[in-house]
């Protein structure tokens, strides 16, 4: 039987143009669509125009796993994230697709939704694709299998001339060849907390930063920097003030009222992210507490509506464009340094006042 190749593509049979095909239609080898198709080789511009316009008329679709053995770049770079839906996350996700188009890039996006094993195996297929870079956003996990099996990732992605990106996470290890974009964490949480502690308030609950099985670096990094500054400023931290939770509303709205039910004295309360402190204002507000009237209230991330609140938020700003513009670049230029920390700072707004009297339950 033969092929079809009117412009409409391949026959009744369904059948998948090949090289050969266009090849073909141009009336040139196999050889010289295979170097237009990679652009590793000189041709003729007459050439390949020739070759250009016949895999337009054949709507020839280039098979990407004979590309990856071929060994050449399928002009990707991959954004791996817990959760689409989360407002920071979806900011350094325009960063990286801004970057990534400046530098000819499409930008792949993958959700985990907090499997670790889930991300392990998303870093293995990016690999398989041999994407350009493989960009990991948010916190990571601690344990020693995952980080031995991301180490091991890192080092293949690298000999295939790809790259790993850890963006805001720490480094695997000084010989793991990676590129690390983070900001300072533990640093924002201390400038926070400093600013409470200010304020005149010293009973301050942490939610959301830490879980009795949590191996989360950027909530072991809050943690870190909310003691750091108690013991700055010569304050003893009550230990029951760090409330167990999750990043999202629900998890702060939760964590709030069971604060509120255990009954312990507390002025304020610093949110591991502005999404926690959304739900724990609700969840104070539907105990008859007033922000920051009763309890002052503060957040980490600076999402954009933190600061159409009513009060608006106090929070930690975190470079959430920056990060992604800077994840791309770095992988993309590896003539850079290529571990860079960004700088945190606090925005102060109405959800923070000192304490007029403490708070009882």
């Amino acid at each position: 039987m033969s092929r079809n190749l009117s412009p409409k593509g391949p026959n009744a049979d369904d059948e998948r143009v090949t090289v050969r095909d266009v090849a073909a239609r141009a009336g040139v080898s196999a050889t010289t669509v295979s170097r237009v198709i990679k652009g590793d080789y000189p041709v003729a511009s007459s050439t390949k125009a020739r070759v250009l316009r016949a895999m337009r008329e054949l709507d020839y679709v280039l098979n990407v796993h004979a590309r990856a053995l071929s060994g050449a770049s399928t002009k990707m770079v991959a954004f791996v994230l817990d959760d689409v839906t989360g407002p920071s996350f979806a900011y350094v996700a325009k960063g990286v697709e801004q970057q990534a188009t400046a530098e000819g890039r499409l930008c792949m996006v993958c959700a985990t939704h907090g499997d670790p094993s889930r991300e392990l195996a998303v870093v293995e297929a990016m690999r398989e694709q041999r994407a350009d870079a493989v960009i990991l956003v948010g916190g990571g996990s601690l344990d020693d299998t995952y980080r031995e099996r991301m180490s091991h990732f890192a080092h293949a992605l690298d000999k295939a001339g790809s790259r790993l990106v850890l963006c805001g996470r720490p480094p695997l290890g000084e010989d793991v060849p990676t590129t690390v974009v983070e900001y300072d964490n533990e640093g924002g949480a201390y400038a926070m907390t400093s600013h409470l502690l200010s304020q005149g308030h010293r009973h301050i609950a942490l939610v959301g930063a830490s879980a009795p099985d949590d191996l989360s670096t950027t909530k072991l990094d809050r943690v870190r920097g909310f003691i750091r500054a108690h013991e700055a400023f010569g304050v003893p931290h009550n230990p029951g003030l760090i409330v167990p939770a999750g990043f999202s509303r629900a998890d702060g709205y939760d964590a709030a009222r069971r604060l509120i039910a255990l009954g312990t004295e507390f002025t304020a309360v610093f949110a591991a992210t502005d999404m926690v402190a959304i739900g724990v204002l609700a969840a104070l507000r539907e105990a008859g507490l007033r922000v920051p009237e009763d309890v002052s209230l503060a957040g980490y991330d600076d999402i954009p509506f933190a600061a159409d609140l009513s009060p608006g938020l106090t929070t930690v700003h975190i470079p959430t464009e920056e990060l992604g513009r800077t994840a791309v670049r770095l992988a993309l230029n590896r003539q850079e340094r290529q571990h860079v920390v960004l700088g945190t700072h606090i925005v102060v707004r109405g959800s923070v006042r000192p304490p007029a009297h403490p708070h009882t339950r």
